[in-house]
C-alpha cells in the first residue's frame, strides 16, 4: 500500500509540474494565432481523446511521466498558422514560455510554503562514525543555519551539503533552547546507506490558517529560494565531475522514492517543496541545448538568427531532435533509472 502512495503521489506531482510547462507552450502559441493540434498528458501511443475543443485534441496517453504540446508546423513553415512560419522573436517566446511557467509555478508553491507555514528541521538520527557524530550533533537537535544560511527544507538542506562535500562547513543547532556552532566536513564517498553526514533529519511543520508574515517577504524569499537553486545544482554537477562526488542526477524511480521518504519522514506538506524543486529542475533541463528539448529548438532559432533568416531544412532538424529524443531516452533515462533501482536494492537514498 505505501508503494502504491508514493508512486500515485509521484505521478500527480509529476503531472502538475509538466502540465504547467506544458501549458506556458500552450498559452503562447494561442496567444500568437499558431495552431495547437493536441495538449497531451503522457507520452504516446494515445489511449484516449478525453475531448476536443476548437481545434486542439486533449489526450491521456499510455507513458505517465511527461505531456507534450503538438504545434502546427514546428519545423516547417509551409503550414498554415505553424510555429515555424512565424518571426524569431514569436518562435522564441513560446519556446520559453515552458521553462519561464515552471519558474512561476516554483515560486507561487514556494510563497505560500513560507508564507503560512513555518518548518524546523530536526536531527532524527546519527550514524556511528559520521561526521555528524564527530562534531557533537544529537538527535533531537534542530538544524538552524549552514554556512550562514537558513534551511527549512530538505531540498536545501540536500544542496548546502552538496556543494560542501570534503570541505569544513558551519552548522548553527539549537539544542534545548540554546544555540551553538559546530563544524564538520561532508564525506565524498559516504558508506552505503548513509548520506555525506551521517543523519537522517524530520522536518517539523506547523501549518497556519493567516500568514505568518507578510506576502512581500514570503515573495521575496520564494525567488530568493528559487533563484538559489541553480548555482546548487551547478556546485553538485561539479562536485560529481571534478571531485568524484554522488550523482546529482536522479531518474522517475529515484524521484518517486524521494517523494515517498519525503512524505513519509514531513508530511504531505512536505509535497508542496518537492513539487517547487522539481519544477525548477525541470526549467534548468529544458532550456540545455539537446535536441528535442526546448533549449534545443531554441538553439536552431538561435542559428536562423545568426545566419540571417537562413534556416535550416526542416527534415535535417526534424531529424536531430529526433535522435536527440531516443538519445534521451537510451543514453540518459535507461542509466539513470538502472543507478535508481541499484541503489535502492542497496539501501541507498537521496537523502542527506
Amino acid at each position: 500500500m505505501d508503494v502504491l502512495i508514493t508512486v500515485l503521489q509521484f505521478l500527480v506531482v509529476m503531472a502538475v509540474v509538466v502540465m504547467v510547462h506544458e501549458f506556458g507552450h500552450f498559452a503562447a502559441a494561442k496567444a500568437f494565432g499558431i495552431k495547437v493540434n493536441e495538449f497531451g498528458l503522457g507520452f504516446p501511443p494515445r489511449v484516449v481523446r478525453v475531448f476536443r475543443k476548437g481545434e486542439t485534441d486533449y489526450t491521456i496517453n499510455l507513458l505517465p511521466i511527461g505531456g507534450f504540446v503538438k504545434l502546427e508546423g514546428e519545423n516547417d513553415a509551409s503550414h498554415p498558422r505553424s510555429l515555424a512560419g512565424k518571426g524569431i522573436g514569436t518562435r522564441v517566446v513560446v519556446l520559453v514560455a515552458g521553462v519561464f511557467m515552471n519558474l512561476v509555478l516554483a515560486i507561487v508553491l514556494l510563497t505560500g510554503l513560507f508564507l503560512f507555514t513555518t518548518n524546523e528541521i530536526r536531527i532524527g538520527q546519527v550514524a556511528l562514525g559520521s561526521p555528524a557524530e564527530g562534531a557533537g550533533v544529537l538527535p533531537g537537535d534542530a538544524l538552524i543555519e549552514v554556512n550562514g544560511e537558513q534551511v527549512s527544507t530538505f531540498d536545501s538542506l540536500a544542496g548546502l551539503i552538496a556543494s560542501a562535500r570534503g570541505e569544513e562547513i558551519e552548522w548553527l543547532i539549537r539544542r534545548d533552547g540554546v544555540e551553538r556552532r559546530i563544524y564538520l566536513e561532508p564525506r565524498l564517498d559516504p558508506p552505503e546507506g548513509e548520506g555525506a553526514t551521517g543523519i537522517r533529519v524530520e522536518i517539523v511543520g506547523v501549518q497556519h490558517m493567516s500568514p505568518t508574515r507578510s506576502l512581500w517577504d514570503a515573495l521575496v524569499r520564494g525567488v530568493e529560494l528559487t533563484w538559489s537553486v541553480p548555482g546548487l545544482l551547478k556546485d553538485a554537477v561539479t562536485d560529481w565531475l571534478v571531485a568524484d562526488g554522488p550523482t546529482p542526477f536522479a531518474g522517475p524511480v529515484g524521484i518517486a522514492q524521494t517523494t515517498g521518504e519525503i512524505t513519509r519522514e514531513a508530511g504531505i506538506i512536505s509535497i508542496v517543496p518537492l513539487a517547487a524543486m522539481l519544477s525548477i529542475s525541470l526549467a534548468i533541463f529544458n532550456i540545455l541545448p539537446i535536441p528535442a528539448l526546448d533549449g534545443g529548438r531554441l538553439l536552431f532559432v538561435l542559428i536562423e538568427w545568426v545566419r540571417r533568416g537562413r534556416r535550416i531544412p526542416p527534415e535535417k532538424e526534424g531529424f536531430v531532435h529526433f535522435l536527440g529524443f531516443v538519445t534521451l531516452i537510451f543514453l540518459v533515462l535507461v542509466p539513470l533509472t538502472y543507478n535508481d533501482i541499484a541503489r535502492i536494492v542497496e539501501g541507498g537514498s537521496l537523502l542527506p
